[in-house]
């Protein structure tokens, strides 16, 4: 998933002739959700753009408070076009999640955000919709996320599936196992040495 965090005095959205939806100071996002997003993606991208902090303090100090420390609106736009692959000149949007899947995927981030904060002041434009959006940049102050996710080649996969086996591999050994082998090639490099316990009570002792 990508965000666009937009950081403004005001910003609305039109559709036709009618505004259906507008803020005053706060952040305005626009959303683009992959075909491989979950609920996972939606966790890290709500908790990113309510604790972001781009907000000055009471005291005018930059960069100190979020969204919500300062009690400021959100207003959020689901925009495709974000998860655009270019091929040539001519933008692809396959990797955009389909709209059927898409609108109540959008719906969840917007209810996850506002149970995250105060439902009143989290606004969103119309799904789907030819839309105007009327961005005052507060700065300009712009930041872009995008959710971690996993990787999608099948080498890449693999490549981890093999990294982990092994780490199961060597945690099966057990620890004692483990210990004692080391205890064994210390002891075949040098017969008079002691443990680290023994050598730190010697030391103990000496005068």
């Amino acid at each position: 998933m990508k965000a666009i965090i937009q950081r403004v005095s005001k910003a609305s959205v039109t559709v036709g002739e009618e505004q259906v939806s507008s803020i005053g100071r706060g952040l305005c996002v626009l959303l683009g959700i992959s075909v491989e997003d979950t609920q996972k993606d939606v966790d890290y991208i709500v908790r990113k753009i309510l604790n972001l902090r781009v907000f000055e303090d009471d005291n005018g100090r930059a960069w100190s408070k979020s969204v919500m420390d300062r009690e400021f609106e959100v207003l959020c736009v689901s925009q495709f076009t974000l998860q655009c692959i270019l091929k040539g000149n001519k933008p692809d949007f396959h990797s955009a999640m389909p709209a059927e899947l898409a609108q109540p995927f959008y719906n969840n981030i917007l209810e996850n955000m506002r149970s995250a904060y105060k439902p009143e002041l989290i606004k969103d434009g119309q799904f789907g919709a030819y839309m105007q959006v009327h961005i005052q940049n507060d700065g300009p102050v712009t930041i872009e996320l995008m959710s971690p996710t996993g990787p999608t080649d099948p080498k890449q996969l693999s490549k981890q599936e093999k990294q982990q086996q092994r780490k199961e591999k060597t945690r099966s050994k057990g620890p004692s196992e483990s210990s004692r082998e080391k205890g064994a090639l210390r002891s075949r490099q040098d017969p008079n040495a002691s443990s680290g316990a023994d050598g730190d009570v010697s030391s103990e002792r000496e005068p």
